[in-house]
């Protein structure tokens, strides 16, 4: 992860922002807490400014990118936490599980330093793989399913979990792999692609962007999907996931 981000990331800053309408749904789920850990924090999007928040992340090419005043960083990755059990109230983690080595084991790692809840916000490939760029680019989908898991591994490891569907709005400022879903000539922006991860890891990119291109400018595509043009929002299988922990405080 921290080598694809060295190479990726310089863009992040800029493209991948906190999107207000998402801010909103991850600063309720952590409403009830005052510390929080961000794991695969990245350049800071989403870090709730009025708690205390620690990051954590591996690429040392998006912390420098960190604006003025973010919080502190350390270098470091969701399977080896450098925190005592129950450092924090809360853990929380945006679009990252999937870029982990070993799921269970950064999971258990969360869960380990939380002492009342894990938050992360991460994607139901059952519902992405429905997402109308797959059919421009299938193999994003292969290359997802081996990052995402399943939602029921959430359960297995914290036991109760709650599911929130996060739509996303038609005009998402963060530039995450489905934010461009109703502006699809975004797609064909190098500097759009450079900060989504996906298509860092495609082979071949140039087959699919021709084909949407020409898609776009005959018209096919609004002929398939005119009515995403009138959708101020859409279900893409963004899921925010909240897990109650018992608290791993030593006494």
């Amino acid at each position: 992860m921290a080598a694809l981000y060295d190479r990726i990331g310089k863009t992040y800053s800029g493209r991948r922002q906190s999107d207000p309408r998402i801010v909103v749904a991850i600063n309720k789920a952590l409403s009830d807490c005052k510390s929080v850990l961000n794991v695969g924090a990245g350049t800071g999007s989403y870090e709730p400014p009025e708690l205390d928040v620690v990051a954590v992340e591996p690429s040392q090419t998006m912390i420098d990118q960190r604006p003025p005043g973010a919080a502190r960083c350390v270098q470091g990755s969701a399977e080896s936490l450098p925190f005592s059990d129950g450092s924090f109230d809360a853990v929380m983690g945006v679009m990252t599980v999937h870029h982990w080595s070993d799921l269970r084991r950064g999971l258990a790692e969360c869960k380990r330093v939380a002492r009342k809840k894990v938050v992360f916000l991460t994607t139901d490939m059952d519902v992405f793989g429905q997402f109308w760029l797959m059919d421009y680019f299938p193999a994003l989908i292969d290359i997802d399913r081996k990052g995402f898991p399943p939602m029921k591994v959430f359960a297995e490891v914290f036991g109760e979990v709650a599911i929130t569907n996060v739509p996303i709005p038609a005009d998402c400022i963060d530039g995450f792999l489905g934010a461009y879903w109703r502006r699809p000539d975004a797609y064909l922006d190098p500097t759009v692609r450079a900060s989504i991860s996906t298509f860092a890891k495609l082979a071949d990119v140039d087959a699919g962007l021709a084909t949407l291109q020409d898609d776009l400018r005959s018209g096919a595509w609004d002929r398939k999907y005119r009515s995403l043009r009138q959708q101020d929002d859409l279900d893409l299988g963004y899921r925010l996931i909240v897990a109650p922990v018992r608290s791993n405080t030593r006494e």
